[in-house]
């Protein structure tokens, strides 16, 4: 007799939203980061969709779950979204959020339409010192507070030419996002994370998309990605680091806009003004 999985954990996360008509487009930010990482998706993309960008649990506007958290998990929280509106979902999903984005699609293939996987790779558990660097983060968080952590951490995840501007905002947005023990259960989630054997199994149509000044997972490990799924368009977006979304929104949602296009027929649309 086989043994029945084990009941999702319940657990409440804090969204922003905005758009009221076309596919559900659901937003997956980082591991140093929030909804807030969203806000060019927000306020350009949703003319066209339903956005929603979460703050995952433990992070920003989101309670502290009161149990352990695994990829699983959050991947099944992120189910819960997609139900709670109906139908199905046009995953994005940015570095540890694409992570999720990719175990959501592979447990749940009936609520993700598409997916968009931006600066991401599949998981640090592919690599001992990876690992071993992910999880030396949670310690370096606890000594440092989360104000030092993001200083020390955040100009590295864009283009050494982005402006002090966009450098701030990354910071300020580490720094009012990450905490223990919801950035803990994200880093072991990375660490322990190994999607390659299934990867292959994703039937969902997909765009990844690097930035072609990506310090942090870098190109080879979006290449890794978009080589072992089936329905795969892979991009590169010209001058921007990890944070691609945020860098270049204008030419990364206008990659979107064509990938919802083709995926989700949104209707044809004028060209986003690049930034």
């Amino acid at each position: 007799m086989s043994t029945p999985a084990p009941a999702p954990v319940a657990v409440r996360v804090h969204v922003e939203e905005a758009g009221d008509h076309g596919p559900l487009l659901l937003c997956l930010h980082g591991i140093g980061s929030s909804s807030a990482a969203f806000a060019p998706q927000l306020a350009e993309l949703s003319s066209y969709a339903r956005v929603v960008a979460w703050d995952a649990p433990g992070y920003a506007a989101s309670p502290d779950p009161d149990v352990t958290l695994t990829l699983d998990d959050f991947a099944d929280t992120a189910a819960g979204l997609i139900r709670e509106r109906g139908g199905s979902a046009h995953v994005l999903g940015v570095s540890w959020g694409g992570v999720i984005a990719l175990r959501l699609a592979a447990r749940h293939p009936e609520l993700v339409a598409s997916l968009i996987v931006a600066d991401s790779s599949p998981g640090s558990g592919t690599d001992e010192t990876k690992a071993a660097g992910m999880r030396a983060r949670v310690t370096e968080l606890a000594e440092l507070g989360p104000r030092s952590f993001a200083e020390a951490r955040g100009p590295r995840l864009v283009s050494p030419g982005a402006p002090d501007e966009l450098v701030r905002r990354v910071v300020d947005t580490m720094a009012a996002s990450v905490r223990l023990p919801g950035y803990g259960y994200a880093a072991e989630s990375m660490a322990s994370a190994d999607l390659r054997a299934e990867l292959p199994t994703i039937a969902a149509p997909s765009l990844v998309l690097c930035g072609d000044q990506d310090r942090v997972t870098g190109i080879e490990a979006s290449q890794a990605i978009a080589g072992a799924l089936h329905k795969t368009a892979f991009v590169i977006v010209k001058d921007a680091g990890h944070l691609a979304n945020q860098e270049q929104p204008g030419r990364f949602n206008a990659w979107i806009l064509s990938h919802l296009h083709i995926t989700a027929r949104i209707p044809e649309q004028e060209p986003l003004p690049c930034r």
